[in-house]
């Protein structure tokens, strides 16, 4: 039998994959923790600068912090001058998850999901201690580029190891649970800064939860779908007559086909460099590329302007994690429907947000509790998030399967870029109070009218090969007669 026939005997999701899954996602909440520490640890109070009698020189005056709060800027004075510091540490977690993304996911693939999760988990708590413990700057800032090196690496084998220990129609649930509870882990994040506001503390606090989620990882079992695709037929079916047996569901019998290691790469014809020289994946890349961008940028730049908007710093990130919970119900309800599609739903999800933080710049910072910056704020994040789970199932559906990993590798590397800067755009309230959401607001609606330029996938078949790319439906815009004719052209070159 094969894996999915071999899944109906086991239990597409049985009580042990639910136990496995649920470690799995409970994990969101402290890599969310981590990935939000800079919020809260890295907010900047109020201060006024003393003059010195007789001194002219800036150099020479003394800052006074007005507001009664422990972190990074209040212990190294990481003001005026030395205020980028803040946004460079952040930079340098997301760095470290775009170096994460490119080196744990092709090492998961060749030695196993398990030993790669279990050790990048390993390191990232040991890491985020030394962000708590950290002499100086230079050694906290170097510990947020390797947690955020570990935390990209576990988050993108997590997410692989959630769809490969339960049956085909549970995948998306457990991957829509993922990004849920991630959510959840931001606004529990806010309220753990409200209990625990010395920064060391906090920093402590979050990361000791990685200690507990480590335990109950090393019980996991290997990926038996990876373990098939490497040839490994019996311990895969060791695996999952374990399954079976925790399950309940007597599995003695359970054989699977006896294939020899699988040879995706082959298959790929050209891989990555296919992206460049096919023209309607050239196409399709570049435009998705600045999609994810625009969506990281605006996402995480909202969430870490989170503590800077006024009113509680530490209710103001919870409401930016909590916000996010709806944006999943209307996702699913949009993108299933014929009038909205994935195409329509998130290019219009990307200008409501590129428009809410449009219409903050005509708000007064006091206006009233209804309608004021932060509420307007919060629909940005809440509309943000919905196209940003989109672009997730719509770029899967866009790539043909032999081409898709390394479609979703490039994606998500623009994704980190947009990460990297989002840090910065919060602090270009120096130079003007609306600056931050004019970069929110451009950013979302030049990606909301990009995306329309790409081709519906609504109740079409997904293309299995490069040469199914050469006769798509009418109703697709950059499938252009020109472009056509250039995939001809280049079908004849590569026979």
């Amino acid at each position: 039998m094969d894996l999915e026939e071999a899944f109906q005997v086991v239990g597409a999701f049985g009580p042990y994959q639910k136990r496995a899954v649920g470690v799995l996602v409970l994990t969101q909440v402290y890599m969310a923790c981590q990935s939000m520490l800079i919020v809260l640890v890295g907010s900047t109070p109020e201060y006024r600068v003393e003059q010195q009698d007789g001194v002219t020189s800036d150099h020479h005056n003394r800052v006074v912090f007005t507001e009664d709060i422990d972190t990074i800027v209040t212990e190294w004075f990481l003001v005026k001058q030395q205020a980028y510091k803040v946004s460079l540490a952040g930079s340098l977690f997301f760095a470290g998850l775009l170096i994460g993304n490119i080196v744990f996911g092709p090492l998961s693939d060749r030695i196993g999901r398990r030993p790669v999760y279990l050790t990048g988990l390993f390191f990232e708590v040991v890491f985020g201690y030394v962000t708590a413990f950290a002499p100086s700057y230079e050694v906290f800032a170097a510990s947020r580029l390797l947690v955020g090196l570990m935390n990209g690496g576990i988050g993108l084998v997590s997410f692989v190891l959630t769809q490969e220990y339960v049956g085909k129609s549970y995948r998306a649930m457990t991957g829509t649970l993922t990004s849920m509870v991630f959510a959840v882990g931001i606004a529990l994040f806010g309220a753990l800064g409200y209990f625990i506001q010395p920064w060391r503390s906090l920093a402590t606090a979050a990361n000791s939860s990685g200690v507990l989620f480590f335990l109950l990882s090393v019980t996991l079992p290997e990926s038996p779908r990876w373990l098939f695709s490497q040839g490994q037929t019996e311990r895969a079916e060791e695996v999952l007559r374990c399954m079976a047996l925790r399950n309940g569901n007597p599995a003695n019998n359970l054989m699977l086909q006896r294939v020899g290691a699988a040879k995706a790469g082959n298959r790929a014809g050209g891989g990555v460099l296919q992206l460049v020289v096919h023209p309607v994946l050239r196409m399709r890349t570049v435009v998705l590329m600045y999609v994810w961008y625009a969506c990281s940028l605006v996402y995480y730049g909202l969430t870490l302007g989170a503590s800077e908007m006024s009113g509680s710093r530490y209710m103001n990130v919870a409401m930016y994690g909590l916000v996010e919970l709806p944006a999943y119900p209307l996702c699913i309800y949009f993108i299933n429907k014929h009038w909205a599609g994935r195409r329509k739903s998130m290019a219009g999800f990307l200008c409501l947000a590129g428009s809410a933080c449009l219409c903050t710049m005509f708000v007064p910072e006091n206006a009233g509790t209804l309608l004021n910056v932060t509420s307007l704020a919060l629909l940005g994040k809440l509309m943000v998030s919905a196209a940003f789970n989109i672009a997730y199932v719509y770029t899967a559906e866009l790539y043909p399967t032999v081409i898709r990993n390394a479609g979703l590798g490039v994606c998500s590397m623009s994704c980190r870029v947009g990460g990297i800067l989002a840090p910065f755009v919060p602090s270009m309230r120096a130079l003007h109070t609306s600056m931050p959401f004019t970069v929110f607001c451009l950013s979302g609606l030049s990606a909301g009218c990009l995306g329309l330029l790409l081709p519906e996938t609504l109740n079409s078949p997904a293309a299995e090969t490069l040469e199914e790319l050469s006769s798509p439906p009418l109703s697709r815009v950059l499938e252009s007669k020109a472009l056509l004719y250039k995939d001809e052209e280049w079908k004849s070159n590569h026979k």
